[in-house]
Parts: C-alpha cells; sequence; structure tokens
C-alpha cells in the first residue's frame, strides 16, 4: 500500500514537473493538457486550437518570456471578431494555463452580462477543466475555480463576478504583488468604461505578471472596448477576426448574412467581419427602398394570402391602424385607421374589415394577426368571442431566430423590410414616413434591435403604428387556406371576386 501510494505521489509530482515547463508557454500547455485526437472524447479528430487562438496564446507566451512584468507594460490583448470563432473556448485555456501554471495566481473573469457569464463564458470553463488531465488539482463551484489546499484557497483562484458600476471593489481589489493577475472581460463592448477605469487602476503592482484579455463581437461604436482599438491602441495588441477565415464556422450561414445585408452593413461588420459598427444607431429601412416599394405595381394573385395586420393604439393621440396585404400586395387595400376606439370598438371595426374582405373577394382572410400587448389583449379576446380566428402577436416575445433579432417586432421589421425590395405599398405619406423614422441599435448579443414607441416620442416623431401594422401582417408565413370558398349567396360562374381596380377597394 505505502509502494502504491508513493508511486501516486510521484506520478503527480511528474506531472506538476511538466506542467511547469508551460509557465510561459500558454499555447503548449493547451496542446498537452487536453486529449486532442484521442478516440472516444470529445476531441477525437481535433488537432488543437484554431489558427486565431495558437496566434494569441503564443502572443501571451512570447510576452511574458519577454519581461512584461507592469501595469504599463502588461500583456493586454484585445480582439473583436465576429460569430462562431471559439472565443469562450480561448478564454477557458487561458484561464486554465494561468492556475495551472503559477503557484497563487490570482484572477477576475468577467462578461457583458451575468448571464453571458454563467452559461457560455463559464460553463466553457467547466467543460475544458473536466477534459484536462489537471481537473483534480483545483475546485470549481457556480462562482470561482480555486485550490482546495487550505492554505492557498484564498490565494489562489479565479473568481467570477458580474460587474456593477455602483460595486467596484473586486475589480479595485485586484493585486497580486511578485504573482501574477489575470482579467478576463468576455463580451467587452458591453461592459461599462467604469469597470474598465477600476481594473485599469488597480494592476499597478511591480514585478507581477500582469495578463489582460478582452474578447468579443464589436457591437458598439463608444466605450473602453472600441478605444482599445483606437486612442488606447498604443497600450492594447489588437486583432479583428472575420468569422469567414476561421475554420469551423458556419459559412453558409455567414454568407447568408451577407447576402442579405450586405458586405458594409452594420449587422454584417458586427456578426461576420468584427469590424466596429458606423454608427450607434441607425435608420433601420432604406429611404429608396421604401420609396422603389411604393410606386412598385405587381398584378394581382388569386392564389396569394390574404393577411390582415391590426396595431392597437396604446395612447389617446396615438392611431389603431389595421393593414391588409394580398401577398405581395400592400396597396390595393388601403388602410383603416381610427382614434379614440375603445377595445369594443375597435375589435367590431376590424370584425367588419374582415366580413368585407369575405364578401369582396369571395374569400375570408387567411390569417388575422392582431398585436396583442398592453390593451390589445382586449381586442383579441373580443374578437375570439365573436368567433374570428386570431393569432396573438406579443412584441415583446422571442424571435423566431433569436441569433439575429432580440424579440419579435424586430424580427417582424426585418422580414418586412426584405420583402419592401419587392412588395408595392400604398403611396401614404403618414406609413412611409413611419417606415423611415424607425432606428435601430445592435445588442450587447449581436442582434437587431428596434427603439421603443416611447423613445420615439422623446424625438418628437409619432409612434409608427400603421407601420407596425404592416409589419404584424409578416409576423408568420401564411398560406392560402380557403381558395375555392364562395360567399353565401354567390352563384356558380359568379365572377364578381376581388378585383384590385374595383371601387370596393376606396377606404372604409
Amino acid at each position: 500500500m505505502i509502494e502504491l501510494l508513493n508511486n501516486r505521489v510521484d506520478k503527480q509530482q511528474e506531472l506538476a514537473d511538466e506542467i511547469m515547463r508551460f509557465e510561459h508557454d500558454p499555447l503548449g500547455h493547451v496542446l498537452f493538457v487536453y486529449p486532442w485526437r484521442e478516440s472516444g472524447t470529445e476531441l477525437a479528430g481535433k488537432d488543437g486550437p484554431r489558427e486565431w487562438q495558437r496566434e494569441i496564446l503564443a502572443e501571451i507566451g512570447e510576452g511574458l518570456v519577454a519581461g512584461s512584468l507592469t501595469v504599463h507594460d502588461a500583456i493586454q490583448i484585445a480582439a473583436a471578431s465576429g460569430h462562431g470563432i471559439g472565443k469562450s473556448a480561448l478564454v477557458a485555456w487561458i484561464i486554465k494555463w494561468a492556475m495551472d501554471t503559477k503557484i497563487d495566481t490570482k484572477g477576475v473573469v468577467t462578461a457583458n452580462t451575468e448571464n453571458q457569464l454563467k452559461t457560455k463564458t463559464w460553463a466553457e470553463l467547466a467543460k475544458w477543466n473536466r477534459l484536462s488531465i489537471t481537473s483534480h488539482w483545483f475546485e470549481m463551484t457556480a462562482t470561482a475555480l480555486f485550490s482546495p489546499d487550505p492554505d492557498h484557497e484564498r490565494t489562489w483562484r479565479i473568481d467570477m463576478i458580474p460587474w456593477s458600476e455602483r460595486n467596484t471593489e473586486a475589480f479595485a481589489g485586484l493585486h497580486n504583488e511578485g504573482k501574477r493577475v489575470l482579467l478576463v472581460f468576455d463580451e467587452g463592448s458591453g461592459i461599462p468604461d467604469k469597470i474598465w477605469e477600476v481594473a485599469e487602476g488597480a494592476l499597478t503592482d511591480e514585478d507581477t505578471e500582469i495578463v489582460w484579455v478582452a474578447f468579443g463581437n464589436p457591437t458598439r461604436n463608444t466605450g473602453r472596448f472600441k478605444e482599445c482599438f483606437g486612442r488606447f491602441k498604443h497600450r492594447w495588441s489588437t486583432k479583428q477576426i472575420d468569422s469567414r477565415l476561421v475554420d469551423g464556422t458556419n459559412k453558409k450561414q455567414l454568407d447568408k448574412w451577407v447576402a442579405d445585408y450586405g458586405e458594409d452593413h452594420d449587422f454584417v461588420r458586427v456578426r461576420v467581419r468584427g469590424v466596429f459598427p458606423r454608427a450607434g444607431t441607425a435608420q433601420f429601412i432604406p429611404s429608396d427602398t421604401i420609396h422603389d416599394a411604393s410606386i412598385r405595381e405587381v398584378a394581382y394573385d388569386k392564389s396569394a394570402p390574404i393577411v390582415v395586420g391590426v396595431d392597437v393604439a396604446r395612447f389617446g393621440e396615438d392611431e389603431s391602424s389595421i393593414r391588409t396585404r394580398v401577398g405581395r400586395d400592400a396597396k390595393k387595400i388601403p388602410a383603416k385607421k381610427f382614434r379614440g376606439l375603445d377595445t369594443m370598438q375597435l375589435a367590431a371595426r376590424v370584425a367588419e374589415h374582415c366580413d368585407w374582405i369575405r364578401a369582396t373577394t369571395g374569400r375570408k382572410p387567411d390569417a388575422l394577426f392582431v398585436d396583442g400587448g398592453g390593451v390589445g389583449g382586449g381586442v383579441v379576446d373580443r374578437l375570439r368571442q365573436l368567433g374570428y380566428d386570431v393569432v396573438e402577436v406579443q412584441f415583446g416575445a422571442k424571435a423566431t431566430d433569436s441569433r439575429m433579432y432580440a424579440n419579435k417586432r424586430a424580427e417582424m421589421w426585418g422580414t418586412m423590410r426584405k420583402a419592401l425590395e419587392t412588395i408595392s405599398i400604398e403611396n401614404d405619406p403618414d406609413l412611409m414616413g413611419q417606415l423611415e423614422s424607425v432606428e435601430y441599435s445592435i445588442t450587447d448579443k449581436g442582434q437587431f434591435l428596434l427603439e421603443k414607441k416611447e423613445k420615439m416620442k422623446e424625438r418628437g416623431l409619432s409612434s409608427p403604428d400603421d407601420a407596425d401594422a404592416l409589419a404584424i401582417t409578416y409576423a408568420e408565413p401564411v398560406q392560402i387556406r380557403d381558395v375555392d370558398y364562395k360567399p353565401q349567396g354567390a352563384q356558380s360562374g359568379d365572377r364578381r371576386g376581388y378585383s384590385p381596380y374595383s371601387n370596393t377597394s376606396r377606404r372604409q
């Protein structure tokens, strides 16, 4: 038994000696501690880090060998990138290397949001810690990776700390003189300037290995992450990484985004090219796209679905709007707009409109989408009581494509924006002005987010109720469902069906 225990001790000492060879070689450490290409593991068939990850790991090692030991010469690397290149994996490898190869390393990891920190950054660290041959060296909890040795558990640790501008002590107290300090900012664009400033002021220990890395999508064109690439560039080694040039990314999806939005669109700049957006906010739908749709004529297609969209006014001066689209034709049936109606009255107007469509075209609408937020819920309920098949739409609900859009409203507007390249719309100055006036921003997750109606009012603009009514017709794909329907009293061979040029298409 004693011999067996001695063998185990010897093996652990041998492993420790091997690991210490990588004190200033993060890339060598990553290649050594994980089972690359080993069959039966998650890494079977994988040769190791991607090229861009290798470059950053090697740069950290070269900086340490060169003796960068003070905050003025600390190793500070900032990488702005597109989507899906493996940022979280690299963060995990750097943390593991720092802890494995230097006794009493201390560090802090933070991210743009607590959710990102817990579900992405820390979850990735848990995965790579489990896969490593040194997984038994440290304890890992929901908030820390630390030494189980009672003499070192407070001095040899990395803590996961959500940032707070009201509580910066964790960043201000990051000192470890004569040893190693690691600071990791994940999704750095979303971390407030105050946290950057406090962290920088804390890293002042002499004769200390200081490594500060910041990664993320370049979602904001202001702030300290952006300034790493600008006025503070002399302090930082910077990388801007195009996802299309990285092995293992979803090239088909990336190419689709470029085709949809164009090479220089802010969404592509942020999510694909790793380039900062040209502006913090911007007009969501180009004016020329709106103008072209207003003068375009499309032929009536009797096989196209009839879709009705209803936006419900929330404030006294706002309008409730009913918009109707027959396939690509959103022009021939003008909008109906109302002010001052209560929910029961508006529901009656919507019912009348659907009945008019049924009487005029020989078909009832294939879809009736109604804004169900706020007071809109009453309109939905009343229409259902009246027997109408209503699809309730919540603008703030999760988007179907949540990678691209922050909520359902942004997704509907995104679908409408694409459709405006081929559809025809009413030449209505109010509608066109509303379509032009809505601005957007890119969230910390790289999603489109439209400005709120309340924000538009602060800018002196009216609520885009009519434009929202058109957008809501794109809430879901719609198929025609009753092309052979004959209204009550219609005779066989009756040709009084819908004509886009008939007098019945006038505003009611």
